[in-house]
C-alpha cells in the first residue's frame, strides 16, 4: 500500500541542525506542554474549588472518576502505540500524528472548562466526557508522538543527548516560569473561582497549542524511521510484549518511571493546596511562586551542567547521585513543613537532585530501545512508549483520586465566590486536611527517591550501548 502523503519536514540533512533543536525541540512543544502543565496543577482545583465537586457521591466521585478515566486513557495509549507502529509515511510513523493533535488539543482543552451551570448530574456527565476526550484521545495522541521524537530523531548519542536536553528545557521553561511564577503570582489571584475568567484563560492557552505544535511537526525529523524504511514489518503485540517484559533494562526503567511519576503526581496534585493552606494563605500570590521558583532555579542551571556531567560519569550514575540529594532535600522539608525558609532550602536541594532525571531520561530510554533492537533485531518503539504513557496516565489518575478522597474524608472546605464584590474567600483548613497536603507534597517523594536509588544501581545499559549501536548500523548496511 502506498504510504500516506504529509507536508515535508523542514529539518533537512543527516545530522541535527540548529533550527531543528531550537524550533522543533525547544519552542514547538511549548504549546502542548504549557496546556498539559497548567491542567496537571489546576484542573483538579477547578473541579474542587470552582465546580465544588468534592462532596459528590459522598466524596467518591472525584476519587473514582479520575482513576476510571485514566484506565480508559491507558487502553487508548496501548492502542495509539500500535497505531504508530503501523503508520507508514515518508514523514515517519509518529510525526504525522502531531498534526492530528494540533487540532484536537485546542478543541478538547476548551471543552474541559465549558461545563454548563446546570444540575449536578449534567455537570458530572460533562466533566466525564470532556476529561476523556482530552486525555484519552487528544493528549494521548500528542504525548505518544512527542515522546518518540528524541528516540527516532537520530542514533548519534551526542545529538540525541542534546535533543533530550532541549526537549526538557521546554518543559522546564513552562513549569518554571509560567506555571510556577506567572500563574500563582498573577493569574490565580485574578481567577479566584470565577467561571468566566477560568474559561477565557484556559481557552487562550488551548488555542496556543495549534501554531506551536505545527512548528514542532515541521522542524522535527525521524532519521531512525527513514533508515529502517517504510517496509519494516510490524511484529505482533504479543511478541513485542514478550520481548520487553523479558528485557531487564526495560523492566527496571519502567519500574523507575512508575515510582518517579507516582511521587511527582502526588506532589503536583497537592502543590496548590499545600501552598494555600499549609505554608501560606489562600492565593496570596507569593507562597506558591516562592516554592516553585526558588526550588526551580537549579533547573535553569541544569541546562549547562547536566549533559557534560552525564557524558563524563554516565547518565545512570549522575541520575542515581541526584536522587540521593532529592531524598535529602525532601527530609529537610519534612523537618519544618510550615517554615518557609526551611521548605525553600529543601526544595532547592531537591531540584538540584532532580536535574539528571529531568534532562537525560529521554536519552536513557532511547538507549534501552536501541539495546532491544540490537538484541532481538526489531524495534518496539510504539509499545514501549505506550506503556510508559500508561504508567504516567495511571499515576496521575491515582494521585488525583487518592488526594481528592483524602481531602473529602479529612473535611476539606472549598472557597466561596462572592458575586457582589467579585472576591474569592478561602477558608483555613483543619489539621487533618493540612497533614494530607503535607504528606503528599513533601513526604512521599522521600520514600520514592530512596527506592529509585536502589533501582538505578542495576540499570547499566550504557556500558556497551555504543558498540551495540555500531553493530545495528553495520547490519543495516549489510542488509542494503
Amino acid at each position: 500500500m502506498k504510504p500516506l502523503s504529509f507536508p515535508a519536514s523542514r529539518a533537512a540533512g543527516a545530522h541535527v541542525g540548529k533550527k531543528e533543536k531550537w524550533l522543533g525541540y525547544l519552542i514547538g512543544p511549548c504549546g502542548a506542554l504549557l496546556l498539559n502543565a497548567v491542567l496537571a496543577v489546576y484542573l483538579n482545583v477547578f473541579y474542587t474549588d470552582v465546580l465544588k465537586l468534592t462532596g459528590v457521591w459522598g466524596g467518591a466521585f472525584l476519587m473514582v472518576f479520575p482513576i476510571v478515566s485514566k484506565i480508559i486513557d491507558a487502553i487508548t495509549n496501548i492502542l495509539m502505540g500500535q497505531i504508530i507502529d503501523r503508520t507508514r509515511t515518508k514523514e515517519g510513523k509518529a510525526r504525522p500524528w502531531l498534526l492530528v493533535a494540533a487540532i484536537l488539543m485546542p478543541i478538547t482543552g476548551i471543552l474541559l472548562f465549558t461545563v454548563p451551570a446546570a444540575s449536578e448530574t449534567v455537570q458530572v456527565i460533562w466533566v466525564i466526557l470532556s476529561f476523556n476526550l482530552y486525555y484519552s484521545i487528544a493528549s494521548t495522541i500528542y504525548n505518544m508522538s512527542h515522546a518518540l521524537m528524541v528516540p527516532l530523531s537520530t542514533r548519534e548519542t551526542k545529538e540525541r543527548g542534546i535533543l533530550s536536553v532541549f526537549n526538557n528545557v521546554a518543559s522546564v521553561m513552562i513549569s518554571g516560569i509560567i506555571v510556577a511564577l506567572i500563574f500563582p503570582m498573577v493569574i490565580m489571584p485574578m481567577l479566584g473561582v470565577n467561571r468566566s475568567a477560568w474559561l477565557l484563560t484556559m481557552s487562550l492557552l488551548s488555542i496556543l497549542v495549534l501554531p506551536l505544535t505545527l512548528l514542532e511537526y515541521f522542524y522535527t525529523k525521524e532519521r531512525v524511521t527513514e533508515e529502517i524504511g517504510t517496509s519494516e514489518s510490524v511484529h505482533p503485540i504479543k511478541e513485542q510484549l514478550h520481548v520487553i517484559l523479558h528485557e531487564r533494562y526495560w523492566v527496571l526503567l519502567a519500574l523507575y518511571f512508575l515510582l518517579y511519576t507516582l511521587g511527582s503526581g502526588f506532589k503536583n496534585s497537592a502543590l496548590v493546596y499545600y501552598c494555600n493552606y499549609v505554608l501560606g494563605t489562600y492565593n496570596d500570590g507569593i507562597t506558591q511562586t516562592m516554592v516553585s521558583v526558588i526550588g526551580g532555579i537549579p533547573m535553569g542551571i541544569g541546562i549547562f551542567a547536566v549533559w557534560p556531567l552525564a557524558k563524563k560519569f554516565g547518565k545512570r550514575n549522575v541520575t542515581l547521585a541526584g536522587f540521593i540529594l532529592y531524598a535529602i532535600g525532601g527530609i529537610i522539608c519534612c523537618l519544618a513543613p510550615k517554615n518557609m525558609t526551611i521548605v525553600l532550602i529543601g526544595q532547592f536541594i531537591k531540584n538540584i537532585g532532580g536535574l539528571p532525571c529531568a534532562y537525560v531520561f529521554a536519552a536513557l530510554f532511547a538507549d534501552v530501545l536501541d539495546h532491544i533492537e540490537w538484541k532481538v533485531g526489531f524495534r518496539c518503539d510504539g509499545l514501549a512508549t505506550s506503556i510508559n504513557s500508561v504508567i504516567t496516565t495511571i499515576a496521575v489518575g491515582l494521585s488525583s483520586g487518592v488526594l481528592n478522597l483524602c481531602m473529602s474524608f479529612s473535611g476539606y472546605k472549598a472557597p466561596d465566590f462572592i458575586e457582589a464584590t467579585g472576591e474569592t474567600i478561602g477558608y483555613v483548613q483543619n489539621a487533618a486536611t493540612q497533614n494530607v497536603f503535607t504528606f503528599f507534597f513533601v513526604g512521599l517523594e522521600v520514600i520514592t527517591a530512596l527506592l529509585l536509588v536502589f533501582i538505578l544501581r542495576f540499570l547499566n545499559v550504557e556500558k556497551h550501548i555504543e558498540e551495540e549501536q555500531a553493530e545495528i548500523k553495520a547490519r543495516k548496511e549489510k542488509g542494503n
